[in-house]
């Protein structure tokens, strides 16, 4: 009875919006249709969101459907106001901005987040951001980004999952559930941007903006499917690449938005620009002038022009003098007023802008501990020789807190944090101080600078480190050493913080050293000499309190790496899901794929983490050791904690399919969970394998199942498990 009330009232809700926007697109001019499709810019000044000089007047004439970075209750009710009672039409306005990892309260960053494995608390960690951000008045981010990264050498890794298709997927779906909830006419949903399609994160040389030279199959079985994740999740809008796939730029690349994307995958959102991506169709070469591009953008399926104003201002011309099909900008059109309608825009206009409810909803104090649990779950503990860590918080002596970024509050939070604030942060020093008992002594020196040569620190971060019993150091990027068109040539620490390191370890005290960075960094003499290494990334602003619940092991670690660092940037393009090649590495023979300088295998592979305690793995079986093509495989395996802390074990399943048609990666992730374990508790934790699991994408984009031998693997890492097998055969 539910489900026959439900289908004709979903009906009647589509006949409503498709009503109410076919009879605006009738009214609408074609400068005002156009007007709808252009997104400018806005500006944070001394006083507060700012629109470009004559853009209120924009907004009365019907040219302006959206606004990039304008935020704050007050200020979108008064920009809307404009464009609500104002404007000829009345069509309410868009407020868009990048809510990567948090609004006010600010996340670890998104390579961060992903090496929590935790879905649940990330997907979380969006609805907050969401509540903050509706709350100011925005209705839209430009998040998640879904890029696959293999090459740390781009600024950008950051801002993704890293290098798995498969983890990127799961984690784009939860990110998109976590912006735009359940209802987007919730006033505290956000819809949420799928970005950047197709291929960004393939960039030649890790040099942001670059090509993608990727084949077909690569883009299809690694590429792809992230966006896949995220349009099956209701992702309301996607974002255009800067680059190019196959020789296409992506903000004119038809096969590939209106094609696979609108076409096979049936996905009807809202496809906007990047920063001036359709004028940069003109140096990219495939349009001669602002107009040419404009047409090739819009032809491409590309909705909405973001900031270059070409196609509000040249694209009228080019209609009218039947360049352009007009049927193609009403398309893109109703996309957009879609979009309004659908986040309850045309109903209240200024849902999302109450100053009351921004007062109430940000900065709680249940918000900043989700950031605390977040960050402490996304914290890597990458070595720990001889248990040094956890520190007793009453008994550890004299701690030395030394390097730039032990007392960084901005660095933190690390890049694109929206409305954060750099006071709002804890700091690791900050943080360790509150730890500790009133026995323990605490010592500061900064030492060093994160970059420069600067080495007048030096004797002051040493005199003190010989008086401690134990050397904390703080050393990494700063927060926009990652990040858009900050790309490294290197993966070393930089400046002169490695030489820091090593003057203060000559002193002989055990040393911990705690790293800040968005990338995969090369750390190879930190892991030969140091003791233990923490990897916390850009942690956000309950970062000391985060780190501090890690040192002193009022949280048991359990991060795992969702990237592989490289032993140097020689290695670099470095992953776990590779394939074999007729040589593979042998340290018998000498003709084999391999270094002459260094081993062919990772410093820390993909998946790695320790804990402060131990988990096995045994009886991993299969619930068939043959099925037909097309069915499941049930896989289950046991997991025992068998040290004496609680603690946390991700627990990862690989697949790899033996002999195929062609070439298939040596394993990939194919499931993981994040399980809570007693000392001496057992659990068995099953996986369902799918078919679309066990397949790769054919020559016509289908996913494709061959029989034959598949091999699983089951572990605390890629490169530490146990493993089983089954066949699969024709039906």
């Amino acid at each position: 009875m539910a489900l026959a009330v439900a289908i004709p009232a979903a009906a009647a809700e589509d006949e409503a919006e498709s009503a109410l926007v076919e009879s605006l697109l009738a009214k609408m001019t074609l400068e005002e249709k156009l007007g709808q499709l252009n997104q400018p810019r806005g500006r944070w000044g001394q006083t507060g969101p700012q629109v470009q000089e004559g853009g209120e007047d924009q907004i009365r004439a019907g040219r302006i459907g959206s606004y990039l970075g304008v935020h704050g209750a007050d200020y979108t009710r008064r920009m809307q106001k404009i464009a609500v009672e104002e404007s000829r039409l009345g069509i309410p306005l868009l407020f868009a901005h990048d809510v990567i990892h948090g609004f006010r309260t600010i996340f670890p960053v998104p390579l961060g987040e992903s090496a929590s494995f935790d879905v649940d608390a990330i997907e979380n960690a969006a609805r907050i951001a969401a509540d903050e951000a509706t709350a100011a008045g925005l209705h839209w981010t430009y998040a998640p980004m879904v890029d696959v990264a293999r090459d740390p050498r781009w600024g950008r890794i950051v801002e993704g999952s890293g290098e798995s298709a498969y983890l990127g997927s799961v984690l784009a779906a939860a990110r998109v559930r976590g912006f735009q909830g359940g209802d987007l006419r919730a006033d505290d949903t956000l819809m949420a941007t799928a970005k950047h399609f197709v291929a960004y994160g393939a960039a030649e040389g890790g040099r942001d903006y670059n090509i993608a030279d990727i084949s077909e199959r690569t883009l299809r079985d690694v590429y792809l499917p992230p966006f896949k994740a995220a349009a099956d999740a209701g992702a309301a809008s996607m974002m255009a690449a800067f680059n190019e796939v196959d020789g296409v730029p992506m903000h004119a690349n038809g096969r590939l938005i209106d094609g696979v994307l609108r076409g096979e995958w049936g996905w009807d959102g809202i496809l906007v620009s990047d920063y001036t991506g359709v004028l940069e169709l003109i140096p990219h070469g495939v349009a001669g002038d602002r107009a040419e591009a404009g047409v090739r953008a819009l032809e491409a399926g590309v909705d909405i022009d973001m900031v270059s104003d070409i196609y509000v201002d040249d694209l009228p011309a080019v209609v009218r003098a039947d360049g352009l099909d007009e049927a193609r900008v009403d398309a893109a059109v109703r996309r957009v007023l879609r979009a309004k309608y659908r986040l309850g825009l045309f109903d209240d206009p200024y849902r999302y802008s109450d100053d009351a409810r921004e007062r109430e909803r940000i900065l709680r104090p249940e918000y900043r501990a989700a950031a605390r649990d977040v960050a402490r779950k996304s914290m890597v503990l990458l070595k720990n020789a001889g248990d040094l860590l956890p520190l007793d918080r009453d008994a550890a002596g004299t701690i030395a807190v030394i390097g730039p970024l032990a007392d960084d509050k901005r660095v933190m939070l690390g890049g694109w944090a929206a409305a954060g604030r750099a006071e709002d942060a804890v700091t690791p020093l900050e943080g360790i101080r509150e730890a500790v008992g009133p026995g323990v002594r605490v010592l500061h020196a900064r030492g060093a600078d994160v970059e420069g040569d600067d080495r007048s620190g030096f004797d002051e971060a040493v005199a003190l480190a010989r008086q401690a019993d134990v050397v904390l150091m703080f050393i990494g990027e700063h927060h926009d050493m990652s990040a858009e068109a900050h790309n490294r040539t290197t993966l070393d620490l930089p400046g002169v913080q490695q030489a820091l390191v090593q003057a203060v370890h000559a002193t002989g005290k055990p040393v911990v050293a705690v790293l800040f960075n968005g990338r995969p960094l090369s750390i190879g003499w930190l892991d030969a000499n140091l003791p233990s290494i923490l990897e916390a990334w850009f942690p956000g602003i309950e970062a000391g309190h985060a780190i501090a619940d890690v040192l002193f092991g009022d949280h048991n670690p359990a991060g795992r790496l969702p990237v592989t660092f490289p032993r140097n940037v020689g290695q670099i393009p470095i992953y776990h899901d590779h394939k074999n090649t007729g040589r593979p590495p042998s340290e018998q023979e000498k003709y084999t794929s391999k270094y002459i300088d260094v081993p062919w295998t990772p410093l820390y592979a993909f998946g790695h983490g320790l804990s402060y305690t131990r988990f096995d793995y045994g009886d991993l079986a299969v619930d068939s050791a043959r099925v037909a093509v097309g069915e499941p495989v049930t896989v289950a395996v046991t997991v025992t904690n068998v040290g004496k802390r609680a603690g946390d074990e991700v627990v990862q399943l690989y697949l790899r399919d033996d002999v195929a048609s062609v070439t298939r990666p040596v394993r990939e992730l194919r499931g993981f969970r994040r399980i809570h374990l007693q000392p001496g508790e057992r659990r068995r934790i099953e996986f369902v394998l799918t078919a679309e699991a066990m397949g790769f994408h054919d020559a016509g984009g289908r996913i494709k199942v061959e029989p034959g031998r598949f091999t699983v693997f089951a572990g605390g890492s890629s490169d530490d498990v146990i493993e089983t097998g089954f066949e699969v055969v024709p039906r």
